[in-house]
């Protein structure tokens, strides 16, 4: 009894150490997140292939591997190559577009004594515009961290490749091994709390994908009505910008109109930021629902407390992973600690070395609810 407060002691700073070491390595584990993203894309379309067709996985992986290239190449040479001139004639026109809203700014400080002071003083040689676009730059500047810089940028896109078609080669491998890392009585647990994850996160990507493709597409198309220019280069950033929520959208939605300021009327100015609300609006109540099925019930405000939490810890970075890190996070809290915990269903359904052994009846008189074929014996219980 007396070793008991050192034994607490002891478990206190080893898991202090072990959420330190976490930290410090957060970037190599936000490599192994993506590549386990990549291959349950990977393994989707595997197993779609190995049911419908009767392929072996390693031909259906490579099936899902060249149909995955050769998707991302050609869209890559239809997109790139407008994007791009429309992208370069976006910058040859953003030095005049700059100074018109630096001499807008700079009326609306003599007007206007208290904007002014909250927009802060400007020095000798310098502008409105130039301060806003460095503050903006140095923040932005957390998207691409030191590990992804340079040539260990290309490592690291590799090393993803190849953890997740590894992964999605041979899932039961290192789905079985971490399952062994449990103990034997809550093996079935940490098997349903996999699947459960798996099913979670593969939705969530699923649906995530289709809405930036969808968003892309419709903001170009009513740009595109609205005879705005760049519209397919801003088509396409709204799609990239999807990826992180909120934030994203409201980027997305604000800069084809910042862009109209002084070129365009009021009226098209608001026609475009209306547009960029209702195409937002239709995406998230009409296209999200049916992609991903219900499966993935994020709440709002804890969805927008992830993203701010993992932009402190991780820089702009950290948006990228924010829901899905939130997504796996709901499904081990409910499983574990709400079943588990609070409602009192326990981690051990059968003793130690004392197997639970069910028999049925041999002239085969039972009757099974479809619900039930293929689950486990802990997900029937919580049940």
């Amino acid at each position: 009894m007396r070793s008991r407060p050192y034994g607490v002691l002891l478990a206190t700073i080893s898991a202090l150490l072990l959420i330190l070491f976490l930290y410090s390595i957060a970037e190599i584990l936000l490599l192994f997140l993506i590549a386990v993203l990549f291959s349950l894309y990977l393994g989707a379309i595997t197993d779609a292939l190995q049911r419908w067709f009767g392929l072996p996985r390693r031909l259906g992986l490579t099936a899902a591997l060249a149909g995955t290239t050769l998707a991302v190449v050609g869209n890559g040479y239809l997109v790139i190559p407008p994007v791009a001139r429309q992208t370069q004639d976006l910058l040859q026109m953003l030095p005049a577009q700059l100074e018109y809203w630096e001499s807008e700014l700079l009326a609306v400080a003599e007007r206007a004594p208290v904007l002014a002071q909250l927009i802060g003083p400007v020095r000798e040689g310098e502008s409105y515009v130039g301060t806003i676009l460095q503050e903006i730059g140095a923040h932005f500047r957390g998207v691409i961290p030191y590990v992804f810089s340079g040539f260990q940028f290309l490592v690291h896109a590799v090393s993803v490749l190849v953890m997740g078609i590894y992964l999605a080669l041979r899932p039961a491998l290192y789905r079985e091994g971490l399952i062994a890392l449990a103990p034997p009585v809550h093996r079935e647990l940490v098997r349903d709390l996999l699947s459960d994850l798996a099913g979670t996160l593969r939705a969530w990507l699923v649906g995530q994908l289709f809405a930036m493709f969808s968003l892309g597409v419709l903001t170009w198309i009513g740009l595109e009505l609205l005879r705005v220019p760049y519209a397919l280069a801003f088509g396409v950033f709204t799609g990239l910008a999807a990826i992180v929520p909120f934030f994203g959208t409201l980027v997305s939605t604000l800069l084809p109109a910042i862009f109209l300021l002084g070129t365009a009327g009021v009226v098209k100015v608001l026609s475009v930021i209306v547009l960029g609300i209702v195409v937002h609006l239709v995406e998230a109540n009409v296209i999200a629902p049916v992609i991903m099925e219900r499966q993935v019930h994020l709440p709002p405000v804890l969805t927008l407390l992830s993203v701010l939490v993992m932009a402190h810890l991780l820089d702009l970075i950290g948006l990228l992973v924010a829901v899905p890190i939130l997504a796996s996070a709901m499904v081990v809290v409910r499983r574990i600690y709400v079943h588990r915990v609070l409602e009192g269903r326990g981690f051990r359904r059968a003793l130690r070395d004392h197997p639970v052994e069910i028999r049925f009846p041999e002239d085969g008189g039972v009757l099974i609810h479809p619900a039930v074929r293929g689950a486990t014996l802990p997900a029937l219980l919580e049940r």
